[in-house]
């Protein structure tokens, strides 16, 4: 299962555009509300754009985790990185060679829990000196590894695309692309 996290804070464009690449290549992923209060399965993003994810962290089974996307946005990204469910996950994808993709300030994430070390990535200016470990790369989207890191909310194509052909081949990917204009 691919499970996308949301917070409080989060950019929107960094997660539906993920998550609707993902679905148009038959992906399953579902949606994860973090830190919300009773349960809930709302959350207002940085624009205050507000969602219902398909299940709140709480309820997460997270062994069944093959991948993990964290959107940027703030304060969404530090909401994520105090999760104790986000940072469970992160570690049962990665234990098992799952895909983790963060945009934004999201690979920050990353970096302060030692998940970027040896790896290139890229994040959103200024936030650099958080990817601990990493080599920095000034591309729109990074896959190193496992872990896929990308810019911005600008770059959330790339980044989304990046997904697919991690999680569902280059040529679905190619696929997707062609069909949505974005080579």
């Amino acid at each position: 299962m691919i499970y996308l996290f949301l917070a409080d804070g989060f950019e929107e464009t960094e997660a539906i555009t993920p998550l609707d690449l993902l679905r148009r290549a038959g992906a399953e992923v579902k949606t994860v509300a973090v830190g919300t209060p009773d349960a809930s399965l709302y959350v207002t993003g940085a624009h205050s754009v507000t969602v219902k994810a398909d299940l709140h962290d709480s309820r997460l089974d997270t062994a069944s985790a093959d991948a993990v996307i964290l959107p940027g946005g703030m304060p969404g990204a530090d909401n994520l990185y105090a999760s104790r469910t986000v940072a469970d996950t992160i570690e049962a994808v990665n234990a098992k060679g799952g895909v983790i993709g963060a945009i934004c300030a999201a690979p920050y994430i990353l970096g302060k829990r030692g998940y970027l070390h040896g790896k290139r990535a890229v994040c959103f200016p200024g936030f650099e000196d958080r990817l601990e470990g990493a080599s920095f790369a000034d591309e729109p989207a990074v896959t190193d590894r496992g872990i896929i890191t990308s810019k911005a909310m600008g770059t959330a194509i790339p980044f989304g695309l990046a997904l697919v052909a991690a999680l569902c081949g280059k040529d679905k990917a190619d696929e997707i692309a062609s069909a949505i204009h974005a080579k």
